[in-house]
């Protein structure tokens, strides 16, 4: 065949793009998520059919989920759209489509697209940071995805702040169950409820126009943000760490935490590069699109 379909399946549209076998996209279009689960199937199923109409070319199909694919029921959890849990997600599109279909979480897929031709090319082991309205990572080993045997791997955000200092307590309810998460510190969101405005991208903008509150809350981001990848860094010591997600395109991080990482490593030294990732929004749909090697092999 040598096309390769990805899927990007968020909560408000679908993505599609289709890589050609020299991992150029060869075909792009978006649709409105539908608002039921059967809606989705045939949503889905109808992009994959238009494309390979369009191509003249059957491909294989990778989707991207904000989400996993439980190894104990086959069933959809710990997903933020909703109309997915519950459900067999990858055998009703195989059904639908008449072949194999490989899904996989939104942020592992981020984190192979950028293992595979962005940021992280080249690197043996990468780790791929969203920095968005939620708090995710993803794990890449040598060119594959490392999902886990829970299918959790890289789910950092709901990992607790590590080193609370006393003006962090008492750590806030996160919504998975837990506390003190660090989607709650990291993610848009809290960022912006730590300095009362509206998001983070308007935290940038005041800290520019030299409001003491918004800079203060840039400063804390940072110094959390390097606390929570110095525990990614004293467990996994990744080559390379690469960020995404809107909060990401902030430029201090790449200056600010880097120098940080050294205070909270357990290392004489800590020289993991934190890069901005090189295909932004189009890594999530291009990483599922990858899902499927070029050639047959055991992945």
């Amino acid at each position: 065949m040598g096309y390769r379909i990805g899927i990007d399946l968020g909560g408000t549209k679908i993505e599609i793009a289709v890589l050609d076998p020299a991992g150029q996209v060869a075909l792009r279009r978006r649709t409105d998520t539908p608002p039921t689960y059967e809606g989705v199937i045939t949503a889905i199923a109808g992009l994959v059919r238009t494309a390979e109409a369009e191509l003249g070319s059957q491909a294989s199909v990778g989707v991207g989920i904000p989400g996993v694919i439980s190894p104990a029921t086959g069933l959809v959890k710990n997903a933020n759209s909703q109309i997915l849990i519950g459900h067999a997600l990858d055998q009703d599109l195989a059904q639908a489509l008449a072949r194999p279909v490989r899904v996989e979480n939104d942020a592992n897929c981020f984190a192979l697209s950028e293992a595979t031709d962005g940021a992280g090319a080249g690197q043996r082991c990468v780790f791929g940071v969203i920095l968005g309205t939620g708090c995710g990572g993803g794990v890449v080993v040598d060119g594959r995805v490392v999902s886990g045997r829970n299918r959790i791997a890289g789910e950092w955000g709901h990992t607790p702040l590590p080193w609370a200092r006393d003006d962090e307590w008492p750590q806030p309810p996160c919504w998975c169950g837990q506390t003190g998460c660090l989607e709650l510190y990291l993610a848009g969101p809290g960022l912006a409820r730590s300095c009362g405005l509206r998001n983070a991208g308007a935290v940038e903008r005041e800290a520019a126009a030299g409001n003491p509150a918004a800079q203060a809350a840039l400063d804390r981001h940072t110094d959390r943000l390097a606390r929570g990848l110095a525990v990614v860094m004293n467990i996994l010591d990744p080559d390379v760490i690469v960020l995404g997600g809107g909060v990401s395109n902030m430029p201090h991080l790449y200056e600010q935490v880097p120098p940080l990482l050294a205070k909270y490593v357990f290392s004489d030294q800590a020289t993991t590069p934190v890069l901005r990732n090189l295909h932004g929004d189009s890594s999530g749909v291009r990483g599922a699109a990858w899902l499927w090697p070029l050639e047959p092999d055991d992945r």
